[in-house]
């Protein structure tokens, strides 16, 4: 059904199902997540348009919707949504703080991947203990792993703060720039959001990647060194 070039056939040739496995647990729980995160400072904000709606759950079909996961399918890449009130949301920053809230996990897990990641390569790799050296194919698999997890989530936090609607970041700055605000939700709001994503995607999207992958390997390899006192090589 589908070419050699297919994001999923490229996984398994590159790093077998296990790489194919991280790619969709990561991006589907970092999403799930990330509109959770709206959700619960929504609510906690005054608004329980989340729950009136029932996209309090942990069901991706729920946050990401039939054309979000028919494009995860086909290219390995999706997008979810929360709904919000924003005329119900309490205080003069709440806004912001919902929009925020979704990057604001994303750096959660990514520092946590970074965290377990480090770890993972100073024991596993009999660092620490030369007694716990993991087998060469689970040490390499875990890494990629926790490398993948860091990676993709400062991906989603740096893209989702671009100050480009819909994106997080246009919110943030819309609660604050009135002038701003009038400007993307006006008669041009859908032509701005439609040539502000994709140049967003074609223009900044390939460095926001390379920024994320790379300050992730870098970070875990750092993490371990610590813990290792110096031993491992990038």
């Amino acid at each position: 059904m589908f070419g050699s070039n297919w994001w999923v056939n490229e996984a398994l040739a590159m790093g077998g199902p296990f790489l194919l496995t991280s790619w969709v647990v990561w991006v589907i729980g970092s999403i799930v997540l990330h509109e959770l995160a709206h959700g619960w400072s929504a609510i906690a904000n005054g608004d329980r348009t989340p729950i009136e709606t029932g996209h309090m759950t942990w069901n991706p079909i729920v946050h990401m919707g039939g054309m979000s996961l028919l494009i995860f399918a086909l290219i390995g890449i999706a997008w979810g949504a929360m709904p919000v009130n924003p005329s119900r949301l309490r205080g003069r920053h709440a806004e912001a703080k919902v929009a925020f809230a979704g990057p604001l996990i994303n750096l959660g897990l990514a520092a946590t991947a970074i965290l377990l990641g480090g770890c993972w390569v100073a024991i596993a790799g009999g660092y620490v203990s030369p007694s716990l050296i993991a087998s060469p194919k689970l040490y390499g698999d875990l890494q990629r792993f926790f490398i993948i997890g860091a990676g993709l989530n400062l991906v989603l936090a740096m893209f989702n703060l671009l100050p480009i609607p819909p994106l997080d970041g246009s919110r943030i700055i819309a609660t604050y720039v009135r002038g701003y605000r009038e400007f993307i939700y006006g008669p041009q709001g859908m032509m701005i959001m439609m040539i502000g994503m994709v140049g967003a995607w074609y223009f900044v999207g390939p460095h926001i990647f390379d920024w994320g992958f790379g300050g992730a390997r870098e970070s875990i390899t750092w993490i371990g060194n610590i813990l290792a006192r110096g031993q491992i090589r990038p």
